[in-house]
């Protein structure tokens, strides 16, 4: 179904999927793919998408994924059983066309790391990052001094992720000035948010014209987070997706 959005503008969306296990304690990848259907997004950084032991098999299946979605597989994973890298897996919607794929290697204590692309807009390339940040800040201010630094000499940028900080006022600091920060609302714990976890930055030339936190029955459910999304508009003109 076409989306009502212009053709520069593109739904982004993240989303911390717990390894597909929800708050009833089962493993229900169905039920993640429901709700990361019902966001309409093109973009949307999944993390936590693979578990954590031996290969790092995927908690979503492929195959479920090619099915029951309209969306792809970012060739982001090491191996041929892992979503993504370190966890963090990017699913793009048919028609979204994007390489230069890149994994990145995040410092502090805990293995840490991040997924880089570009997006192939016709005349605009716009490169974007997928991250879950550690649980110290001074580790999260390395990480994010990291993909900053990555992408300092793009155009256009964006950053996507669970960056794991509770403050509304610090630890931030590494993506100002360039970057503004989205919070579009709170999306954890999804049983009771009390924490904007979830984060979109942007550059300054990228616009939002709208945002929010999926809040649905469904989504209350599925994970400890509640997914995001940002409607990005593009500062150059870019080609209409085919949907």
């Amino acid at each position: 179904m076409a989306l009502l959005r212009t053709p520069r503008t593109l739904r982004f969306a993240s989303y911390n999927i717990r390894k597909a296990r929800g708050l009833d304690g089962r493993r229900n990848p169905g039920r993640i793919l429901d709700v990361l259907n019902g966001l309409q997004a093109d973009v949307i950084a999944l993390q936590e998408a693979d578990k954590r032991l031996g290969d790092r098999p995927a908690a979503l299946p492929m195959r479920m994924i090619e099915t029951q979605t309209d969306f792809e597989i970012l060739p982001t994973a090491k191996n041929e059983v892992s979503l993504g890298w370190h966890g963090n897996a990017v699913l793009l919607r048919k028609g979204v066309e994007a390489g230069g794929v890149q994994r990145i290697d995040l410092p502090g204590f805990e293995p840490r790391g991040a997924v880089y692309f570009e997006i192939d807009l016709g005349p605009l390339s716009v490169a974007v990052m997928g991250a879950h940040l550690g649980l110290m800040r001074r580790h999260r201010r390395l990480q994010l001094e990291r993909l900053a630094t990555h992408v300092q000499s793009a155009d256009d940028a964006i950053i996507l992720g669970d960056f794991n900080e509770w403050s509304t006022r610090r630890g931030l600091e590494p993506l100002t000035p360039r970057f503004t920060v989205l919070s579009p609302g709170q999306s954890f714990h999804a049983a009771r948010p009390v924490a904007a976890l979830d984060r979109i930055a942007h550059s300054g030339a990228i616009i939002m014209t709208e945002a929010g936190v999926e809040q649905g029955k469904l989504a209350r459910q599925a994970s400890d987070h509640l997914p995001i999304w940002a409607d990005l508009m593009l500062p150059r003109p870019s080609v209409a997706l085919n949907t």
